[in-house]
């Protein structure tokens, strides 16, 4: 492939990704679950003029997300599978989120972020993120499932790189769902845990899945970050702190620091910046909080300067076999 073709490629892409948040929306790998359909039939099944969707399918069986058939049959793949919404592991939620209307008209206005620093969201929309979902329960609900399928991901790859053996209660802070929670408290069987996190975002009970003999060592506590935690020995942020400034970083992380036990740590869960094998995830994560949040992601030295601020520090960095590594701090 020539130069110039490779820069057409990455400069289209986002037809791409349009077209496969409209299969995530429509549902089209569940409607295909149980086999094959033609466009007319699956139209009917998903709520679509049957000429526009063949023409979609036709250009997802191209990205190998689903197979054409001679007849003009499409069936998912093992890539169109990952879109169903009864699998584990689906990532339609994540598509969902990532590529709904808000978002990407705040991806339109990148330039303006460039240009002046500011959060493109926030220009685009005149709220922030978390109040722009806080007042749309539908879009808010999207994000929930999204960043449960996000922590899915990793969730089991933290429970077993970090040894809890001498911590007590662990708290999940930020925790939405409490998937990263239950990973940890399943794997460790002495911990009790707390899932918080704000009252629209925060999981009232433990998934289905978690054993329900269990129960007594979970709960939930709804609150801000920002004013307090729980008690505990152990404070888990995933995916938490690159949300945010640094000044604001150091408030949570103060917060923590305030209410952990003498003994506690702080545990940050992120992709870190500076290391080659992760370099286009985390460059490419770091501009989406560009434009989302206002936040950023950091190196290890970053985040060390903002343990030292909150009168933490830094004592090592445990790698898990995801982009994810677990950043411990303990009191200074």
């Amino acid at each position: 492939m020539s130069a110039a073709d490779q820069l057409r490629n990455l400069i289209e892409g986002f037809r791409v990704s349009a077209a496969v948040y409209v299969a995530a929306e429509l549902g089209i790998s569940d409607a295909l679950a149980a086999g094959p359909l033609d466009a007319v039939a699956l139209a009917g099944k998903v709520g679509a003029d049957p000429d526009s969707l063949e023409r979609l399918m036709r250009a997802l069986a191209t990205v190998g997300l689903y197979d054409e058939s001679p007849d003009g049959r499409y069936a998912n793949t093992d890539v169109g599978d990952s879109l169903r919404s009864d699998v584990l592991g689906s990532l339609r939620a994540w598509a969902r989120n990532l590529a709904e209307p808000a978002k990407w008209t705040a991806w339109g206005d990148l330039v303006n972020s460039i240009r002046t620093g500011a959060t493109a969201f926030e220009v685009t929309h005149g709220m922030d993120a978390w109040s722009y979902r806080e007042a749309r329960p539908e879009s808010n609900a999207v994000f929930n499932d999204a960043m449960t399928a996000n922590t899915y991901a990793v969730a089991q790859a933290v429970a077993e790189a970090y040894d809890f053996t001498a911590r007590r209660c662990v708290v999940d802070v930020g925790g939405g769902q409490g998937t990263l929670l239950e990973a940890v408290l399943a794997r460790h069987q002495h911990l009790r845990g707390i899932v918080f996190d704000q009252p629209h975002a925060v999981a009232t009970s433990p998934s289905p899945t978690y054993p329900a003999d269990s129960h007594d060592r979970w709960r939930s506590v709804s609150g801000s970050f920002f004013d307090s935690v729980p008690r505990a020995d152990a404070y888990l942020l995933k995916a938490i702190l690159h949300d945010w400034s640094d000044d604001d970083s150091v408030r949570i992380l103060r917060t923590c620091r305030e209410a952990m036990d003498p003994d506690g740590v702080v545990l940050v869960a992120e992709i870190v910046l500076g290391r080659p094998e992760h370099a286009q995830a985390a460059s490419f994560l770091d501009l989406t909080m560009l434009v989302m949040t206002g936040g950023r992601e950091r190196t290890a030295d970053e985040y060390a300067a903002l343990f030292e601020r909150a009168d933490l520090r830094l004592t090592r960095v445990v790698d898990t076999t995801t982009k994810v590594s677990v950043i411990e701090a303990v009191a200074r």
